[in-house]
């Protein structure tokens, strides 16, 4: 009794403590927003996302921003987008560790990883630089735009390194406390995502990048930004234009060659015409679920126990089918251009290492209380409290960005000067195409809903 007594005074010293995180897992206390999202409901899920904190700072209002951005409420986008960034840097500005976050990480070992300060994925941290630059774009702000851009590339190769000491952590902490856990016994089971390059590097981020330089008429970041893009999508019709595009400006005739040698001469755009490409966003990423398995883990005693413990993976859900968009009555012609779905399961298959060694020294604490109470209380009635604690408390960490796309898709059109009808699902708009043009047109579009804007990206040289 003493023990979970004194667990529940120190858990009250946790900033990110609450029933929902002690007791349920984020996909659980997310659902209502998300499945909004999925169906196209975005005011609906803008307010389910309102008052709710439940991620902490830098995930809520990722969520929140996104949603918003969706609902067009572009000024509560842009503002929650920067709170979330606020909170990325004020966690990597963290020199040692904080009093609140010691004792959240002291408090996750009696409980679950919810308690723990939100770390965002690589590919997060990559798609909030890229909604803040289509805030700024939003504004007409070409320059706000570039530095995003800029920044992306900054902080993803800051968080790699960052998560590259996650595991030696988590090593180092097992080994200290004489913790032995089955590591095969989980990995051979769990579901990995591969590691292809379409895995760790957004190419929707890269050529959204490019296209913006290239506005700006920093044509050398724009190359630097197109073939990168394309080493991760060598078959996008639209970067592969792109690429040779910018190349022939540059005069880079030993790259000119080679890449003419693979997909052929560039194609310039007809004069008087404008070129019209779109980024279109579809459906929604999968949101991590709860799995549970048993693990081997030596306890206290030096015996071999099985212990029954939760760990997030990411459940496939059906595939969102949308309508080609129509352009004139023509059907365009998409090439896949990001799959969170893929970057997001390899993010969590580089993490579940460092999360299995956790769970063991999680298990590890909570057999100590168990063997305490028993120890301590004749009775049994604290043993018994002790294990429903334990499992009451034993929650997966299924913290993501849930309100991502699940694919973005982009495509491309010359037409002549003038106002041209485009049609999205039920929806249709009026682009106005200007001669000697390039506009951006980006949509997204989950369920029935259809949210779109464009903007002028200046001279096709």
């Amino acid at each position: 009794m003493a023990l979970v007594l004194v667990a529940t005074l120190f858990l009250s010293a946790c900033a990110n403590l609450s029933a929902g995180n002690l007791f349920s897992h984020y996909s659980a206390q997310n659902h209502d927003a998300y499945k909004n999202v999925m169906v196209g409901d975005y005011q609906e899920a803008a307010e389910e996302l309102k008052e709710s904190d439940v991620g902490g700072p830098i995930l809520s209002n990722m969520e929140k921003g996104r949603v918003t951005f969706l609902a067009e409420r572009y000024p509560d986008s842009f503002s929650a987008l920067q709170l979330s960034d606020k909170a990325v840097n004020t966690l990597d500005q963290r020199a040692t560790v904080s009093v609140s976050e010691s004792a959240n990480q002291a408090g996750s070992l009696a409980t679950n990883d919810n308690l723990t300060t939100y770390e965002p994925a690589d590919y997060e941290l990559g798609y909030l630089h890229l909604y803040l630059g289509l805030n700024y774009l939003q504004q007409n702000d070409l320059s706000g735009a570039l530095v995003e851009m800029r920044r992306a590339n900054q902080v993803q190769e800051k968080a790699q390194k960052r998560r590259e000491k996650e595991l030696k952590e988590a090593q180092a902490d097992m080994a200290s406390n004489g913790v032995k856990p089955n590591m095969g016994s989980v990995l051979s089971n769990y579901p990995a995502a591969g590691n292809t390059l379409q895995a760790v590097q957004n190419a929707y981020l890269l050529y959204l990048s490019a296209s913006l330089y290239e506005a700006g008429d920093q044509l050398n970041d724009a190359y630097i930004d197109y073939k990168r893009a394309l080493a991760v999508y060598p078959e996008n019709k639209q970067i592969i234009e792109a690429t040779l595009r910018v190349a022939k400006q540059l005069g880079m005739r030993q790259d000119l060659s080679m890449l003419t040698k693979q997909y052929g001469e560039p194609k310039s755009i007809p004069k008087g015409q404008g070129q019209v490409v779109i980024l279109d966003e579809q459906g929604i990423v999968a949101a991590r679920d709860n799995w549970r398995l048993n693990l081997p883990l030596f306890n206290s005693r030096d015996q071999v126990k099985i212990y029954s413990v939760t760990l997030p993976y990411y459940k496939s859900i059906p595939n969102q089918h949308f309508n080609a968009i129509q352009l004139e009555g023509h059907s365009l012609t998409p090439s896949l251009l990001a799959d969170t779905n893929v970057m997001a399961k390899n993010d969590l298959s580089e993490r579940i290492p460092a999360m299995v060694l956790k769970q063991g020294l999680r298990l590890y604490v909570k057999d100590q209380m168990l063997h305490q109470a028993a120890k301590n209380d004749d009775s049994g009635i604290a043993n018994i409290i002790v294990n429903i604690w334990n499992v009451a408390t034993e929650q997966p960490d299924t913290r993501s960005w849930q309100t991502l796309p699940g694919k973005v898709y982009s495509s491309s059109i010359n037409l002549p000067a003038g106002d041209h009808a485009v049609t999205i699902g039920a929806k249709s708009y009026t682009l106005p195409v200007k001669a000697n043009q390039r506009m951006l047109v980006w949509v997204s579009r989950q369920g029935n809903s259809v949210t779109m804007w464009h903007k002028q990206l200046g001279e096709i040289e």
